[in-house]
């Protein structure tokens, strides 16, 4: 199996699985929420509070923010997808529907996934 595949503690500490996916609700310091992608989301969580450009730009005007919520996805499309629909959804449903659709995505993977 190539070596991006394996567990790796990133940077920030984490340990990150190299192919999976992350949505990450971030809460700003003006109380909104914030959804986004990443394959690190600790890495990500320091990068939006440093400051310095690497954060989304709507970020950058309400620091600190706090990791809300944290979801992993099989790939990269099913990630984008699933940010996505969070952003469609009012601010008081996008925690729990993350982590509902979530679960839908991940177990619909593990049916079609050969062991």
């Amino acid at each position: 199996m190539p070596a991006q595949f394996f567990d790796q503690t990133s940077a920030s500490g984490y340990l990150v699985h190299m192919s999976t996916w992350y949505v990450y609700l971030l809460r700003c310091k003006d109380n909104s929420l914030y959804c986004g992608v990443t394959t690190d989301p600790g890495r990500r969580l320091q990068e939006h509070n440093a400051g310095d450009g690497k954060g989304a730009r709507y970020t950058r005007a309400r620091l600190p923010v706090t990791l809300e919520a944290v979801e992993s996805f099989p790939d990269k499309v099913s990630a984008y997808k699933a940010e996505y629909a969070v952003k469609q959804k009012k601010a008081d449903r996008k925690v729990e529907f993350l982590r509902r659709i979530s679960v839908e995505v991940n177990e619909e993977h593990c049916l079609h996934s050969e062991f």
